[in-house]
């Protein structure tokens, strides 16, 4: 275990948040925005004797619902009592130790001691981005289980964990984009002091913690919110998922607040590094100052080094700026999907859904290799439309590059990661691409020793919604020629089965087999290079690189101080290549020779500082 020497005396966090139970001096406050209803009743479980307890809470202006409680300290179940007699959980919980439906529970964020007092986090430029699933990631899928494997990353050369959403959904598996109370880490995985030990221990280890959120729409089980705040949602914005969050209209206010504040909370209350936002191209706002910025403004405010990492299917360069000294102005880097799709295909020539827009295409490569995205207001056919802005001239930090995550594995029929389809040679040059990128690299859980586990998608929904889950998931892949057999839909696995789930769990064993500690060895001389030679590069290169094509052969150079330049040069295909003529330097890493005639053999890849 490494451990931060900056370590101080325990301290205590807490996040105020405009909503929910805040614990105050003899007693809780509770407050609810509630603008449908002109009456709310607070229900109060004492957990000293079981007793009940139902209180009339007071009308304020604006839809606000308020009552302070003597007596109701950490511990204390509740629920929101709506004029139809129905019971709610806190929109704001911090904890829900009986899931979704059932009662909220007052917690104490102070009664957390953190040992992380000295720990001011980690430049974006020395980050190795690990993502994980708290549930798949250990046979026992809690935040306790998960500490055990720290210094498993520590010794690969991870120097952040993006975990996979954790605010609380129903049932007892989910993939996390289903959460329903954004403030409550799910019981499935532990208390909130489980998960405050875990991020203490990370931080222990120089390890950063960025947590995925979900600001684009509510899972739809257990989303309470349409009952007594309608106003929370708008039909004139339209999601993948349904009505939009109204983050522009009448009343917006509130939930822009409600939003924010998570955010914030997560970052104080957790001591969290950053945070991933899912798909903010679906979260829709007209106003004149957008969600995502007052967001980000607000957060900077609080941490002025916090990380904000975008998934933004758009490619909107714009969020992406630096200032003259080259931080960011709002957003510290987005998922760069081209980069993924780039990659995937030139390793496995696959050409079915978005990827048909990448195949045999070596500009394109070229370009998000050197560029950041791929299309940058080009047409795509898969849209049928433009997509993307230019990006060359941001810094290729602003960018994470990847070559698995969940998105890209789970959303195929089977799961199957890359290991299963690719082969070994293409997926080594691949691998050895992406990890000495200028772009900041992310691993996906198990990768590193060559996983070949299927990560499928998996929910634990109930009744009709199970059944149409279930239906819809195989439905989804009818247009693909693959899947035009009704037979083999039928294979794809149930999301709703536990054989689904459990199949997701990574088995370690794996990671000691020969193979699996050869994949490691190769992870760990990689990404010690990227150490060594390569983040200290990163604050210096402030714009995309120059490429140049020839055939299958590609040549980027990033421009270095003092006339030098960061040199990739790489053949990712099947057949030799006739080579690029350049100037070599110090040489960082290299995958097979120069042919006789200077040609590049299939799967060259080598890099060097010239």
């Amino acid at each position: 275990m490494r451990v931060n020497p900056l370590r101080s005396q325990p301290v205590v966090r807490r996040h105020r948040v405009p909503y929910g139970a805040e614990l105050e001096a003899g007693g809780a406050r509770f407050q609810l925005w509630a603008p449908g209803c002109e009456q709310i009743r607070l229900a109060l479980q004492f957990s000293a004797d079981g007793s009940e307890k139902i209180l009339e809470m007071t009308a304020l202006p604006e839809g606000l619902h308020e009552l302070w409680v003597a007596n109701a300290g950490a511990g204390t179940r509740y629920q929101y009592v709506l004029p139809d007699g129905l019971r709610v959980p806190d929109p704001a919980s911090r904890f829900q130790p009986d899931d979704v439906h059932g009662p909220s529970e007052v917690v104490d964020p102070q009664s957390y001691a953190w040992l992380d007092g000295g720990w001011n986090g980690r430049p974006w430029n020395e980050a190795v981005l690990y993502e994980l699933h708290v549930g798949a990631f250990t046979a026992e899928g809690t935040f306790r289980a998960a500490m055990a494997r720290l210094d498993h990353l520590v010794a690969l050369g991870v120097t952040a964990i993006e975990m996979m959403p954790v605010a609380d959904f129903p049932g007892t598996r989910n993939w996390g984009y289903d959460g329903v109370l954004p403030y409550a880490p799910d019981s499935s995985y532990g208390r909130p002091e489980d998960l405050k030990a875990f991020v203490d221990a990370a931080h222990a280890r120089g390890l950063m913690v960025l947590l995925d959120v979900v600001y684009n729409h509510f899972g739809p089980d257990g989303n309470y919110l349409p009952l007594y705040a309608p106003t929370f949602f708008t039909d004139r914005h339209k999601t993948p998922w349904g009505a939009g969050i109204n983050y522009d209209g009448p009343h917006s206010r509130p939930v822009r607040e409600f939003i924010i504040h998570n955010a914030l909370y997560w970052i104080e209350e957790y001591n969290l590094d950053g945070l991933r936002l899912d798909a903010v191209h679906a979260i829709m706002d007209d106003s004149a100052k957008h969600v995502l910025d007052e967001l980000a403004e607000r957060a900077r405010i609080l941490r002025p080094r916090v990380h904000l990492v975008l998934e933004n299917e758009e490619n909107a360069a714009r969020r992406l700026t630096r200032d003259a000294s080259g931080e960011p102005q709002h957003y510290t880097a987005q998922w760069n999907d081209d980069m993924h799709h780039v990659l995937h295909v030139a390793a496995t020539a696959e050409g079915s859904g978005y990827y048909a827009d990448y195949v045999g295409d070596v500009q394109k490569r070229a370009r998000a290799l050197a560029e950041g995205f791929a299309f940058q207001g080009q047409w795509m056919e898969f849209r049928g439309g433009p997509r993307g802005q230019p990006s060359a001239m941001l810094a290729p930090a602003a960018f994470v590059a990847f070559i698995q995550n969940h998105d890209q594995v789970g959303n195929r029929a089977f799961g199957d990661r890359l290991a299963s389809i690719a082969s070994t040679d293409a997926l080594r040059a691949i691998v050895a691409v992406y990890l000495l990128l200028p772009q900041v690299p992310m691993l996906f859980m198990g990768e590193e020793w060559g996983s070949t586990q299927p990560f499928p998608f998996f929910c634990d929904f109930s009744g009709d919604l199970a059944d149409a889950v279930r239906t819809g998931r195989r439905a989804e892949f009818a247009r693909f020629p693959e899947f035009q057999d009704e037979a083999l839909r039928e294979r794809i696995p149930d999301p709703q089965a536990d054989a689904t789930f459990l199949a997701a769990k990574l088995d370690w064993r794996h990671a000691e087999d020969p193979e699996g500690a050869a994949w490691i060895d190769f992870y760990k001389a990689l990404l010690a290079i990227r150490r060594e030679s390569v983040a200290a590069l990163l604050p210096h290169i402030r714009q995309g690189g120059v490429y140049e094509v020839d055939g299958g052969a590609i040549a980027v150079r990033w421009q270095l101080p003092e006339n030098q330049a960061l040199v990739l040069e790489a053949n990712l295909c099947n057949e030799p290549a006739r080579g690029i003529p350049s100037a070599h330097g110090r040489s960082l890493w290299s995958l097979g020779g120069e042919l006789n005639d200077g040609g590049w053999p299939p799967w060259f890849v080598r890099w060097s500082i010239a």
